[in-house]
């Protein structure tokens, strides 16, 4: 594996003087390459909703970075590593893209990177999960904006630990994400005093889990974890509730669960579940009045990862327009510098691992009664403050292969 010699924040300080005396922003556009699975499993999550919030977040700013045109182009991963780093690789060597967003699938996410980091671009990911982006697949060309498998399992986890679940079972993706979370899950289960007493994995995508959920009622576990996504994460939780795995007396845990997860499924199944969230649409005034612009657009609500790309290129476009630059690195390092203060976070900060930090979310899915209205889903449980939602600096390997060279 490829590792870094120097620090991130190295990185940003000698590109930030490299950079100054030669600011400007190339072919007098910006150009941004939307990245995305537009047609499967994670369509729902990012997709064309995703795209829409990338278009948002331009015209919000005008349209234009010290008159220079804002040019997009999108394309659809297909959920599959090369497609992804292929796309981006022709954005960058014909199309001069200057920064690429979206990003979903973990594994698309790890190929494409790799090309932005050798043609010098910058990515913004805001759907994927995998905490390992930062951790040992950190690099100064991309930044993890709105959530991880850390965050998630560490807030989740640790609520239905304190709620007696001590033996787990994990259903597990077989890919980069899902074994990324099923690491992070068994760290928190294992420190906390509890214990993993089986785990299986599943292709990627999966329609039939009846097998996977025999297996997991069979453990005698007290808590099932889903360490999946999407439409594996709703076609496992359809197929639980038909097994009747909650009547016999386990918990369910859902690690990656979206909004429009819940809202696919419905309070009748989904009812009681806990789970974590960068952001939700019902949490203060400045988020409901930006996701009613987005539902007059689109037609539903949004989760936390159309609000995250709006945010992160919100961010970006500031950057360029504060430097002058589009120059990836003099981009980054204005963006680290900067706090975020918008409709998503409040007082994030840009870590030199490239993990945005902010405030995550426990919530609880309502009951049917308590719900108010179509997309009334969650009750705020907790705030788990950033700096103990994300995984500790100290411990991340981005920092110990830096330390090493």
């Amino acid at each position: 594996m490829k590792t870094i010699k120097k620090t991130a924040a190295a990185v940003l300080v000698s590109s930030m003087i490299a950079g100054a005396a030669q600011a400007e922003i190339s072919n007098d556009e910006v150009r941004i390459g939307y990245l995305a699975d537009m047609s499967g499993t994670y369509r729902d999550l990012s997709g064309p909703g995703g795209l829409e919030a990338l278009q948002m977040a331009i015209e919000d700013f005008g349209g234009t970075v010290n008159g220079k045109k804002i040019v997009t182009f999108n394309a659809d991963d297909l959920n599959k590593p090369d497609v992804g780093a292929n796309t981006v690789r022709q954005w960058i060597d014909e199309r001069n893209v200057d920064m690429v967003t979206g990003m979903v699938a973990s594994s698309v996410v790890l190929a494409a990177a790799k090309v932005v980091e050798q043609g010098g671009k910058l990515a913004l990911i805001s759907g994927a999960a995998a905490s390992s982006i930062t951790n040992e697949y950190c690099s100064p060309s991309h930044i993890h904006w709105t959530y991880d498998t850390f965050a998630l399992a560490n807030g989740t986890a640790n609520a239905v630990l304190k709620d007696g679940g001590k033996s787990w079972f994990i259903l597990t993706a077989d890919y980069a994400f899902g074994h990324a979370m099923e690491a992070d899950i068994t760290k928190v289960v294992e420190a906390e005093g509890g214990s993993v007493v089986g785990t299986v994995r599943h292709p990627f995508p999966s329609s039939d889990f009846s097998s996977y959920i025999l297996q997991a009622q069979g453990s005698g576990a007290d808590v099932v974890a889903l360490a999946n996504a999407g439409a594996d994460t709703v076609n496992s939780l359809k197929t639980a509730s038909e097994f009747g795995v909650t009547q016999s007396g386990q918990k369910l845990a859902g690690m990656v669960v979206f909004l429009n997860d819940i809202h696919a499924m419905g309070l009748d199944v989904t009812q009681g579940l806990m789970l974590t969230t960068g952001w939700y649409w019902d949490m203060n005034e400045e988020s409901r009045a930006w996701a009613k612009r987005y539902f007059d657009r689109v037609g539903r609500m949004p989760g936390m990862v159309p609000a995250g790309i709006y945010s992160a290129t919100m961010h970006y476009l500031n950057a360029v327009k504060e430097t002058g630059s589009d120059d990836a690195q003099v981009v980054r390092a204005q963006m680290a510098k900067t706090p975020i203060n918008d409709m998503f976070a409040k007082n994030g900060s840009i870590r030199e691992d490239g993990r945005m930090v902010h405030d995550m979310y426990l919530v609880k899915v309502k009951t049917p009664a308590e719900s108010k209205g179509e997309w009334d889903l969650y009750k705020m449980v907790s705030t788990i403050p950033g700096d103990e939602a994300f995984r500790p600096i100290g411990e991340s390997q981005c920092q110990k292969m830096a330390a090493k060279n």
